[in-house]
């Protein structure tokens, strides 16, 4: 994909589901090198397939490149996608860890849902794609478990 395709720079409104929501990819200046990009959504909005309202999670997506990067502002335009679409905890989590996977194919990716409550209940939906690569420092995704107020 050329620079003059990429939603980058240009004004660009949300796609109305994610289906149909563009997600761009830039070269990887460091293939020969094994590293972790994180990209944290401490607001990501769903809606409930069932009752229409609104789901809120935290993400987190770490990912080892190989030859692609995923265009941060293409991401973020994915991902706001998602606010009136309806889908549950789980389909959200996979289906954005497998859409990134067949756009990049990066060495490893692991996707974090860290759900806030729903029925009293929160879900939290963790999913990767194999084993981390030998030599890669991974860190904790660094959210803690749900325990209610206090």
């Amino acid at each position: 994909m050329s620079e003059a395709e990429l939603q980058l720079g240009r004004s660009v409104g949300i796609a109305e589901s994610p289906d149909k929501a563009e997600l761009d990819r830039v070269p990887n200046p460091h293939t020969d090198t094994l590293y972790v990009a994180r990209f944290t959504v401490p607001e990501f909005t769903s809606l409930c397939p069932v009752t229409g309202q609104p789901d809120f999670a935290h993400l987190v997506i770490d990912y080892v490149p190989k030859d692609w990067l995923v265009e941060s502002k293409s991401l973020k335009l994915y991902l706001q996608s998602f606010r009136n679409h309806g889908a549950f905890h789980e389909d959200c989590a996979v289906a954005i860890g497998k859409r990134i996977i067949g756009l990049l194919d990066p060495h490893w990716l692991r996707i974090g849902g860290y759900w806030y409550p729903r029925g009293g209940i929160p879900i939290d939906v963790f999913w990767q794609s194999g084993p981390v690569p030998a030599d890669v420092w991974l860190p904790d995704q660094g959210v803690a478990p749900y325990r209610g107020r206090g």
